[in-house]
């Protein structure tokens, strides 16, 4: 995996972005697109959105924050025809700025436009040694995949995985950033190594979805023996961003968790030291979407254990994506420093409001489907949108309401301003 220049995208090469090289006429529109994102940022409101996310993080009542994430339906709103740069990396920088662009300009919710330009690590990290086989995914169609550890006693082949720096090509390109967007945005090293802690994609991915299932009855032992690798491959992997000074804070702008940003006031910890972050200093985020379908009480034994001492080491913890997490509630309210709970589309959302109250955010997922199809139903959105709340504001909840997770707007990118219009709406409104 290499988390290169700015999104930290899979499966790029060095190659792809010839190295590097950004032409005049793409510094003059960087230029250009960097000033509007720059305007934008220095709007009142902005400091406005950034207080209401710190209280709203801190557990302070504000009313419900509201944010869109397009995911799949980006290339739908800024297509690779529409970017005006001609070189590989200067497009990538480009469709970043548009992207603020869009959100200060068009969607207009509660995600804070900033004068940053931020660049991670350029650093490459191995597998587990075994890797998938992947059979589809085509114009993001639906895949398969062959599982590599067909049996336990290969289990010898998997390895913890490494993680390789290029400091110097990491230095050349915030020096180029710095030299485009000079005077108009500030550029930062902010490096950014993974999504969640969950283990369970891995697993699924080196064993198969269908058999961890059928392992948990037939081969117990050497699943847990699995886990215990996955784990402790885990917890030495964020031993070496700590001990390398490689990791930045997250209680800021950074999206963390399945939904949300990370300002807040509890974060870092009272004997923070900048030389070094800590993971103790930052949000962490684990989910298991994998494991829907098995019981409370498998999960309890298979899942929870690994993920809890990962989990442990950081200052507040964001848990849940997809899945419901209402029958295993019981279980993840033990997980330290719990602040942010994913309500999914198919959680019970009245039942998840006893339960949260107003001890933890509460992260309500609506349906992507909502603005797959063309043309929106907003009747239907506004009124499902009308319910929750209500359930919610009776429940003292600490409510945002995060739309993600889409794949596609039905190429009319109006779906999503709509949307976000009746979620500001309703939330202004609570």
């Amino acid at each position: 995996m290499i988390f290169d220049l700015l999104t930290g995208l899979e499966g790029t090469t060095t190659a792809d972005f010839n190295d590097g090289v950004i032409l005049e006429k793409d510094r003059h529109i960087l230029r250009e697109l960097a000033s509007r994102v720059a305007e934008l940022a220095r709007r009142p409101v902005e400091q406005e959105k950034k207080e209401l996310w710190t209280a709203h993080n801190d557990l302070i009542r504000v009313r419900p924050l509201v944010f869109c994430d397009p995911e799949g339906g980006w290339s739908e709103i800024i297509s690779a025809e529409s970017l005006a740069c001609e070189g590989d990396l200067a497009r990538r920088w480009e469709n970043f700025l548009r992207k603020e662009i869009f959100w200060g300009e068009r969607l207009q919710d509660d995600k804070v436009i900033e004068p940053f330009f931020d660049l991670p690590y350029f650093a490459v990290e191995s597998d587990w040694g075994l890797h998938e086989t992947r059979v589809g995914g085509q114009n993001k169609g639906a895949f398969v995949w062959r599982a590599p550890l067909e049996d336990f006693k290969e289990m010898d082949r998997l390895r913890v995985p490494e993680i390789r720096v290029d400091h110097e090509r990491t230095l050349a390109l915030l020096e180029q950033a710095d030299e485009i967007f000079n005077g108009i945005l500030k550029v930062r090293r902010k490096g950014i190594w993974w999504w969640s802690h969950g283990l369970t994609l891995t697993l699924s991915r080196l064993r198969g979805l269908e058999q961890i299932m059928l392992d948990m009855v037939d081969h117990p032992d050497e699943l847990h023996h699995l886990m215990a690798f996955l784990r402790d491959g885990t917890l030495a992997e964020l031993d070496f961003l700590e001990e390398n000074s490689l990791l930045n804070l997250n209680n800021d702008n950074t999206y963390v968790g399945s939904g949300g940003f990370g300002w807040t006031r509890q974060l870092p910890r009272d004997d923070f030291d900048e030389a070094r972050v800590r993971t103790r200093d930052m949000w962490g985020f684990a989910e298991s979407q994998e494991t829907s379908g098995i019981s409370p009480k498998m999960f309890k034994e298979f899942v929870f254990p690994y993920q809890l001492p990962i989990l442990e080491r950081f200052g507040l913890n964001c848990y849940g994506c997809c899945e419901a997490l209402n029958k295993r509630w019981e279980i993840i309210k033990n997980i330290p420093n719990l602040r942010r709970v994913s309500v999914s589309p198919w959680a019970d959302v009245r039942d998840m409001a006893e339960k949260l109250q107003d001890q933890y955010v509460f992260s309500l997922k609506p349906h992507p489907g909502l603005l797959a199809v063309w043309p929106i139903d907003e009747g239907f959105i506004r009124r499902s949108l009308r319910e929750t709340l209500n359930i919610t504001r009776a429940n003292n909840c600490h409510v945002e309401i995060i739309m993600k997770d889409n794949h596609t707007l039905a190429n009319h990118p109006e779906n999503a301003v709509r949307w976000c219009r009746i979620a500001m709406e309703e939330a202004l409104s609570t």
